[in-house]
């Protein structure tokens, strides 16, 4: 019976490629994660399309905007006149408590538990990356 002998390179190479792939698995899982997490709490009042509001304003190209700043969309006052930008920060606290971040905004919404918070938010900024 033949006795086959692997070089230390291909064993390495094979390592190696396990382990640069295992990331690459991960971020596909978060993404997954994050899609779902938006279809169930999201989706029904915002779209991820430019342009296409629904009950709320389109989520495209959110992070670094400044709230309440899409000229085609009525937001409610306090959006309008909120000194602030969607960044991750800014994002989290409105989603874990709307009507305790921004008084007054339309938004209705309960809040979200950490997890499902950092699942949209990832998902939604993974949208945004080139």
């Amino acid at each position: 019976m033949p006795r086959y002998r692997y070089s230390s390179h291909l064993i390495a190479g094979l390592v190696l490629a396990t382990l640069l792939l295992a990331p690459l698995t991960v971020l596909a899982d978060e993404f997954a994660e994050g899609e779902r997490s938006f279809r169930a709490q999201c989706v029904g009042c915002h779209s991820i399309d430019p342009g296409r509001h629904l009950a709320g304003p389109s989520l495209h190209g959110l992070f670094g905007r400044p709230a309440g700043s899409l000229e085609d969309f009525d937001y409610s006052p306090v959006l309008e006149q909120a000194d602030l930008s969607w960044n991750r920060k800014n994002l989290d606290a409105f989603l874990a408590g709307p009507q305790d971040f921004l008084p007054g905004t339309r938004m209705v919404l309960w809040g979200l538990d950490e997890r499902t918070r950092r699942h949209i938010i990832d998902y939604l900024e993974s949208l945004a990356a080139p």
